[in-house]
């Protein structure tokens, strides 16, 4: 993490958007499995988990352009965020917007699992005595639960989306 107060906010942050995305998965993947659901909207289910990663990368990106307001120049990107490497990576979650790459529901939790492990690993340093302030696991297991409801609640607005586009396409006579 750093001694970087703005680091540790900016790891707050991605954490907030990504780490909750691999639980829903699985608990949509576990629902889409269950026999009511099976045979009527699994498939479904499972089909817009990326697109729902895809919105929450949109909204990261919105939150990375809010921040950036009103100097979008090379300069103050390069100065203003402090782990490049991580934040392209949050980035590429909008990729999931483009069909072909959606079709691997596999590849938008594999995205994710790198913001989950940073999660993990922050947890295992507690529980092995590395870390020894109680406030950072506190402050990520508030943001996580942040995040699976930020997951949720984007698994949801694009399922309904995609349900009311459903009812809306005309019948073939």
């Amino acid at each position: 993490m750093g001694n970087n107060l703005f680091t540790y906010v900016q790891r707050l942050e991605m954490l907030a958007f990504f780490s909750g995305y691999p639980l829903i998965y699985y608990l949509v993947r576990i629902l889409a499995r269950h026999a009511f659901f099976k045979y009527r909207w699994g498939a479904g289910l499972v089909s817009v988990l990326p697109f729902a990663y895809a919105l929450t990368g949109t909204l990261f990106l919105g939150l990375q352009l809010v921040n950036l307001y009103p100097d979008y120049s090379i300069e103050t990107v390069g100065h203003r965020i402090q782990q490049p490497y991580l934040h392209i990576w949050a980035l590429l979650s909008v990729l999931f917007w483009i069909p072909a790459i959606s079709k691997r529901q596999i590849l938008s939790l594999l995205h994710s699992l790198v913001f989950f492990f940073i999660l993990v690993k922050d947890l295992f340093f507690q529980f092995t005595g590395d870390i020894r302030d109680r406030d950072i696991i506190k402050n990520e297991m508030t943001v996580y639960t942040i995040s699976i409801f930020l997951n949720l609640a984007a698994f949801i607005v694009v399922l309904l989306s995609s349900l009311y586009n459903f009812r809306k396409k005309p019948s073939k006579p």
